[in-house]
């Protein structure tokens, strides 16, 4: 970890300093303005995710994920709602069905759209995760068009894709030990395959779409863990800096392509960091004592939140308000975590959707 830090830091620092500038708002976008979308389409991993993977597979079917809302696991990673949940809300429609629920929905329901997202996925395949990842996702989403039982293409270009990237095609890259001079060039790699999935939607007929930038890593509690979760590692959150960037320059390209311009970047990072920040009254924004600190732990190393053991005995604690913790487990916010963003975030939504 320390040769990744000197290595990010030496490389990335010249870079900062002459291209990298501060983003004052919270959302990227285009300069039109048009209607609200009337319903959904998602497409990422764990942080858009409500309840796509089988029950076998995934501790977010475990206790006590849920507890919050729906009070019972619901294959969100949280104790409640996620940010899709969050953006339907403003939006004005139901949270769109999870992809795998659909043949248990009513037709109404599914006019809301559908989530595509899978936890622990990426844009490439991940580290021993047999899920679909972007690519295939859109693939089903495709499949669902041509079929043409659910969706008219008159359906279509009043909706809205989410495409959500939390950070597993990095963590794979780790995992796999991979020669840190690679990294630069396996980030380019990352946005530019984020980049063709964005105007492969864009083709299918979607008029907007929002890609998360990526939240500040190096805040996460699986780094803060390292510091007490007293600060974040200001060098992981420099290389977070650099997908972000490359990333708008992609939504940039994209733009140039489209009339009129429909791609925007939901600045989650930024939106993180504001939270965290905030020290006094701020209207939808719950001031966290301790933000970075978990809220439900493994009692070890060797432990996660939701581990028991063969007697079926909590290998976890959770802390005693969900409620005041702005992460629920060592990656994921809680539901008021996930609601304080977007309380941030909504400004620059009504901004660029109403």
């Amino acid at each position: 970890m320390e040769s990744l830090n000197l290595f990010i830091s030496l490389f990335l620092f010249s870079f900062s300093y002459f291209f990298l500038g501060a983003e004052s708002d919270h959302l990227q976008h285009s300069n039109s303005k048009s209607l609200r979308p009337n319903r959904l389409f998602v497409f990422g991993d764990s942080y858009a995710d409500t309840g796509n993977i089988r029950k076998s597979l995934s501790d977010s079917w475990k206790i006590p994920y849920g507890i919050t809302f729906p009070q019972k696991p619901s294959g969100r990673f949280s104790d409640g709602r996620v940010a899709t949940d969050f953006l339907a809300r403003y939006l004005g429609i139901k949270s769109p069905i999870p992809y795998t629920w659909k043949d248990y929905a009513g037709k109404e329901r599914l006019l809301y759209g559908m989530n595509y997202a899978y936890g622990g996925t990426g844009v490439f395949k991940t580290k021993d995760n047999p899920l679909p990842n972007m690519t295939t996702q859109i693939d089903y989403f495709e499949r669902i068009l041509t079929a043409g039982n659910i969706y008219s293409p008159s359906h279509i270009p009043s909706s809205l894709a989410l495409v959500s990237v939390a950070g597993n095609d990095y963590a794979t890259f780790m995992a796999l030990k991979r020669p840190l001079t690679e990294l630069p060039a396996f980030m380019q790699q990352v946005v530019g395959q984020i980049e063709v999935n964005a105007r492969r939607i864009h083709k299918l007929g979607v008029k907007k779409i929002a890609i998360t930038s990526m939240q500040p890593l190096g805040c996460l509690p699986s780094i803060t863990v390292f510091a007490s979760y007293q600060r974040c590692n200001a060098t992981d959150n420099i290389a977070t800096n650099l997908h972000n960037y490359l990333l708008h320059k992609a939504v940039a390209r994209l733009n140039s392509e489209t009339k009129p311009s429909t791609f925007v970047v939901i600045d989650h990072y930024n939106a993180f960091l504001t939270v965290f920040k905030n020290k006094g009254p701020e209207p939808g924004v719950t001031r966290f004592g301790k933000p970075l600190e978990p809220c439900c732990v493994g009692i070890d190393s060797n432990h996660d939140c939701s581990n028991v053991d063969e007697k079926g005995e909590k290998k976890y604690t959770i802390c005693e308000d969900p409620k005041g913790a702005f992460f629920w487990d060592v990656f994921h916010p809680t539901e008021e975590g996930w609601r304080s963003v977007y309380s941030v975030l909504h400004k620059s939504l009504k901004d660029v959707w109403i």
